[in-house]
């Protein structure tokens, strides 16, 4: 089983209610299908593989379409939840092979391992960043206070086949100091990361909190590193505050 899958049982409800569904109907139906099959003409042995073949995939795309459906009302029930009792920024991340590598890396000699959702929540509020599972009752899943990020920059990696803007976080516990990338949800329906505007948008507001909470500890602030741009709808990118753009190699 993998370290990094969450513990699913609402999917997995979700899935067995969908395909008890699926089932149900064929048999409430067979008399009906029973009489339409013996009216049509002689199917050959390979059209008829072809045929199970179809129905198979239509049927597992009606799963994966459930299943899909039933994470994002999980993660809006989370956000509603999240929103109503912290007083934090709430962000969607969406979980990666290289966040979950660098978090183990990180939480080593942590007793719980941390564990992401396929989609997570993340709350950056004046004490630092939490993570969160869960549904409509969220479950913290890792905390980093501001106190041990050493860092924060905007890059990007390749998710599949496409290249998405992350935010990095380098974090330094005990004396472990490691990149966390994350990719941030465009919660808009049909969407995958978050980019552009919005994105840069959440990477300022990140960076001046961590300032601000460093500052209030009279610690050490972070260096000031190449300006981002700030997008603005009709117009071309201009210098913003504070924040490099690299590139991290690694996949998905």
């Amino acid at each position: 089983m993998n370290d990094a899958a969450p513990h699913r049982g609402g999917i997995t409800v979700l899935v067995a209610i969908a395909a008890t569904l699926v089932v149900a109907a064929l048999i409430a139906g067979s008399g009906f299908l029973e009489r339409v099959v013996v009216r049509l003409p002689p199917i050959p042995a390979a059209e008829r593989v072809a045929v199970v073949i179809s129905v198979l995939a239509v049927l597992s795309a009606v799963v994966w379409m459930l299943v899909r459906l039933g994470e994002l009302a999980r993660a809006r029930g989370r956000r509603r939840a999240l929103e109503a009792t912290v007083r934090g920024e709430v962000s969607c991340g969406i979980r990666s092979r290289l966040l979950v590598s660098s978090l183990k890396v990180l939480t080593a000699d942590d007793p719980r391992p941390t564990k992401l959702a396929a989609r997570y929540s993340l709350v950056a509020d004046e004490l630092g960043v939490s993570l969160w599972n869960g549904g409509r009752r969220p479950r913290r899943a890792g905390y980093f206070p501001w106190r041990e990020v050493r860092n924060i920059r905007s890059d990007t990696i390749v998710a599949g086949t496409s290249v998405v803007s992350v935010l990095v976080l380098r974090v330094r516990r005990g004396g472990t100091s490691v990149e966390l990338p994350i990719i941030l949800a465009d919660e808009r329906p049909g969407r995958f990361a978050l980019s552009d505007a919005p994105f840069f948008a959440v990477v300022r507001s990140w960076k001046a909190k961590h300032r601000a909470a460093l500052a209030a500890e009279g610690l050490e602030l972070p260096p000031l590193t190449a300006p981002i741009p700030i997008i603005r709808q009709g117009a071309g990118p201009v210098q913003g505050p504070v924040q490099g753009h690299g590139r991290v190699l690694a996949g998905r």
